[in-house]
């Protein structure tokens, strides 16, 4: 499906204010970026780089006073997910290098901390892909979504203690619960289509084997906890260890987030 997807962000600085933003999603599997729009009021210069994980960054000073950021961009998407129910377990030996930092502890995934859970969870699944949907439909039947429960503090831990979050929460832990089966997990944030209310979002991957394909390395798989069943039509802006790294907006400065849409429509 063809989707045009974008958000609008109105801030406010007191004064000139180092602004880092993450909001260019990039092709790659799954989605086709065929059209772009970036617009800055008032324009300022802008550079961009790629970060560690692969993110598109876009680096530059707001001007004191209102400052507005409109990022829009039209994708090819899947209209569905890959599942692979069986998929093994990718033994940590044959993981690969860039991989690996997916297996550790981070800010707000805090693995060491949760096996127990995670081993109550998946007590009756094979290892690999089945031991992640179970986690997965863990934190949708037993996780609260809502509003205003979390704060960016929030930990995963946290997260299973108080059994509610949003999004973002269930995310880190599901990425948590997954590490802590020494199954690698990352980070997603973008946009998804027909997301009730609309806003962007965040997801998680988790790496197990790929029993269809001859490769032993194995392959990132999509989960979504806060949806009941598997849905396609994604576009990814990016991927990170956890909330830390995927930031749409990190400010080095006094700048105020006033406003922020989002839309994800189908594309003319």
């Amino acid at each position: 499906m063809r989707l045009d997807a974008g958000c609008e962000i109105l801030f406010e600085a007191s004064a000139p204010t180092p602004l880092i933003l993450m909001l260019r999603p990039r092709s790659g599997l799954g989605q086709w970026i065929f059209r772009e729009e970036y617009l800055l009021e008032p324009s300022v210069p802008m550079v961009e780089y790629t970060d560690s994980y692969g993110n598109l960054c876009q680096r530059l000073v707001t001007p004191q006073g209102s400052f507005r950021v409109r990022a829009i961009a039209s994708a090819e998407t899947a209209d569905t997910i890959d599942v692979q129910p069986g998929a093994p377990f990718v033994p940590v030996q044959n993981v690969p290098d860039g991989v690996l930092q997916f297996l550790l502890p981070s800010r707000y995934c805090p693995c060491d901390r949760l096996g127990d859970l995670a081993t109550k969870i998946v007590a009756d699944c094979a290892p690999g892909y089945d031991q992640v949907e179970a986690i997965r439909d863990w934190i949708q039947t037993h996780i609260d979504y809502q509003y205003g429960t979390s704060d960016a503090s929030t930990s995963a831990f946290e997260t299973a203690q108080d059994r509610v979050g949003v999004c973002r929460d269930f995310a880190h832990l599901g990425i948590a619960l997954c590490r802590s089966l020494n199954i690698p997990a990352r980070m997603v944030v973008g946009y998804l289509y027909q997301l009730d209310p609309m806003d962007l979002h965040a997801w998680f991957e988790a790496f197990v084997g790929d029993s269809q394909s001859q490769d032993p390395q194995g392959r990132w798989f999509t989960f979504d906890a806060t949806q009941p069943q598997p849905r396609g039509n994604r576009i990814t802006i990016a991927y990170g260890r956890d909330a830390a790294d995927v930031a749409l907006a990190t400010q080095f400065g006094p700048l105020q987030l006033n406003e922020m849409r989002v839309w994800v429509e189908p594309s003319p």
